[in-house]
């Protein structure tokens, strides 16, 4: 039986010592880098738009309220600060929060009555409403009204892909690009990335207000070979150690037979720009950073 990705895919959900919520440290490390550029960028929209509601949206916030609902409350605080100083009064917010039907979407919300609590501790007597929603559904399509959100923000989803690329069968033995993957396994990787960013963007495109704002913060690489160690040496040891335990209950026809490749993919900044390049009518590019977590490249 085969499933689509959508039905599929998820983190892994509740508050146990194996949950996302416990072992999503990368993912926080790489939302406090990009820290003082969201809160930058939403300020700037704010002040130019001034919106009796403001609306926000996290793409692809997965289940891990700490870091979910940690930018909301960074985001909602900067903008708090920018009415002070411009003297205007009660502020609204509505935030959405999107990742695919299966997500864990009970975890951040039994921790909505405590996050808006300290919003108002935060933000004191003057701080107005803030509706929170969950919304459901994949990123690589419309989910919103047509103009109507004022900031965008995504971290680390981009790199997981809409379906597994076709056209794959003869990477045998492999779940992802490994240097023993044939050269069309690798161009149908790029491919379903560019294919899935551009819907991706032609989506926004329709949702977010004029001069409106997104902060994408995506996985990448350092090379520009598609085929590197920083972002393929990892999926090669785990394939080796399926391969190995599957190895010990079946044969090895098998194993050279099974195709199990996984939806994900660490893009390389010029390859992005020039999806971007090519449709420049979808968004303009105000700022591109490239940050560094260990080995891994991140923009």
């Amino acid at each position: 039986m085969v499933f689509e990705v959508k039905q599929v895919l998820r983190m892994k959900e509740g508050t146990d010592e194996t949950s996302y919520v416990k072992t999503s440290y990368i993912q926080r490390q790489v939302l406090s880098l990009t820290k003082s550029l969201k809160e930058k960028a939403i300020m700037e929209i704010y002040c130019k738009e001034q919106p009796t509601t403001l609306c926000i949206a996290d793409l692809g916030c997965s289940s891990a309220e700490p870091n979910t609902l940690g930018v909301v409350s960074e985001l909602i605080d900067a903008i708090e600060k920018a009415r002070r100083e411009i003297g205007n009064g009660h502020q609204e917010y509505q935030v959405y929060l999107n990742d695919l039907p299966w997500n864990d979407f009970n975890t951040i919300f039994r921790s909505l009555g405590s996050f808006e609590d300290n919003l108002k501790k935060q933000v004191g007597n003057n701080f107005g409403h803030c509706f929170v929603n969950g919304v459901p559904g994949s990123f690589y399509g419309r989910l919103f009204p047509t103009k109507h959100l004022h900031f965008v923000h995504s971290s680390y989803s981009l790199m997981w892909l809409s379906q597994v690329p076709e056209g794959i069968e003869d990477n045998r033995g492999n779940i992802y690009i490994a240097s023993t993957s044939p050269q069309k396994v690798v161009k149908a990787y790029y491919d379903q990335f560019e294919k899935d960013f551009l819907m991706f963007l032609r989506s926004r495109s329709q949702e977010v207000v004029p001069r409106g704002v997104m902060v994408l913060t995506i996985l990448g690489r350092k090379s520009v070979d598609r085929y590197s160690k920083e972002s393929c040496l990892e999926w090669e040891l785990l394939a080796t150690a399926l391969n190995d335990m599957v190895f010990e209950t079946w044969s090895s026809d098998i194993i050279l037979r099974s195709r199990v490749n996984f939806t994900i993919y660490a893009g390389f900044h010029r390859g992005i720009k020039a999806t971007h390049i090519q449709h420049p009518s979808i968004h303009s590019i105000c700022r591109r950073n490239k940050f560094y977590n260990g080995e891994r490249r991140i923009f």
